[in-house]
């Protein structure tokens, strides 16, 4: 294949939109020339071919075109003004067709403004790159741009937006599909700021807890020079009429007469997942006493198909008052 772009990248061949840009973000950073004085000649090389990369696999047809013909097919595509696509000019590539783009303007393009303190003379293009014609020419203020970006003014990622999900017992006892609208402000190609709107969808897992985290990287809202903050959702449990939840158990509260607590009953109830359960209590049912029913708690979201216990705690109703007759009946069957 010759060129391997994906390698380059540090992303494999599936990588999504999202993957390939936050792979560029850290990788162009890294290796922009201003920010290795020391190396700037491996510096520039490496930043060449990342913004190479980055434009063949962020263009659906080009990436179609390398996956199958690899870096010789990009060079066999139509040169501009054939009929072809329009691709840009400046860079290594072939005498014919395919030749990538100046590797600063997709930086800046990129980015929105540039994170060195350099200038824009045009759409995406620095300033630096028009004092003698080259790729990476001479540029009076090398030295204070890098002074600059190490004193702190390349883009900063802000902490997570974080935003609560409540979810039912239901939901975190079954899972669910979840589909949440966001508006966020983005920054476009030309360093304004946009609305945009996207519909996210988090897949809540069984057995999932309060606290429980998903994150979205980069879903926040951006502002220039500084990259867009990650977007992240955070569980929260809605009361329940009937259960409670107890890590992976449930608890549930029952109310019975004494003579029940005495002589026996039978507890009915309805699961979260609307099955019905009749579970007989033969135990007397002293004060303290709890029934455990092993494996109808909830589901254990690290032990796929392990639950945890029910735990039924009785309330024991006392009569307010006795006829002569029952105190005498109750002496006689308790033995007193």
């Amino acid at each position: 294949m010759g060129v391997d772009y994906y390698n380059i990248l540090k992303v494999d061949k599936n990588a999504t939109d999202d993957d390939l840009k936050k792979s560029y973000r850290k990788l162009a950073m890294r290796w922009h020339p201003d920010k290795n004085p020391n190396d700037k000649k491996e510096a520039e090389a490496k930043f060449k071919q990342i913004s190479e990369a980055y434009e063949v696999l962020s263009d659906p047809q080009k990436r179609a075109i390398y996956d199958q013909y690899g870096e010789e097919g990009l060079k066999d595509m139509p040169t501009p003004g054939s009929g072809g696509f329009p691709f840009g000019n400046g860079g290594s590539g072939g005498s014919n067709g395919f030749n990538p783009r100046n590797a600063e303007d997709i930086f800046a393009e990129f980015f929105g403004s540039s994170p060195f303190g350099f200038g824009s003379s045009g759409p995406g293009r620095s300033m630096r790159f028009h004092s003698d014609g080259g790729m990476f020419g001479g540029f009076s203020g090398g030295e204070n741009l890098f002074r600059t970006y190490s004193e702190g003014t390349m883009p900063r990622k802000p902490p997570p937006v974080e935003s609560k999900l409540p979810c039912s017992l239901e939901e975190l006892y079954s899972g669910s599909t979840r589909k949440m609208k966001i508006s966020r402000t983005v920054v476009d190609s030309h360093g304004r700021p946009v609305q945009e709107t996207e519909i996210l969808t988090i897949d809540v897992k069984p057995g999932w807890k309060k606290g429980t985290k998903i994150t979205f990287p980069d879903k926040g809202n951006e502002q220039i020079n500084q990259l867009p903050a990650d977007l992240m959702f955070v569980i929260d449990e809605k009361p329940h009429n009937t259960y409670k939840r107890d890590g992976n158990d449930l608890i549930i509260n029952q109310r019975i007469s004494l003579a029940e607590a005495l002589g026996g009953t039978t507890v009915n109830l309805t699961t979260l997942d609307g099955r019905n359960l009749s579970i007989p209590v033969h135990d007397i049912v002293s004060p303290g006493y709890e029934l455990v029913i092993t494996r109808e708690g909830m589901p254990i979201a690290k032990e796929p198909g392990n639950r945890g216990d029910l735990r039924i705690k009785f309330e024991v109703k006392f009569p307010t008052k006795l006829t002569p007759e029952q105190r005498t009946g109750l002496k006689l069957a308790l033995g007193g």
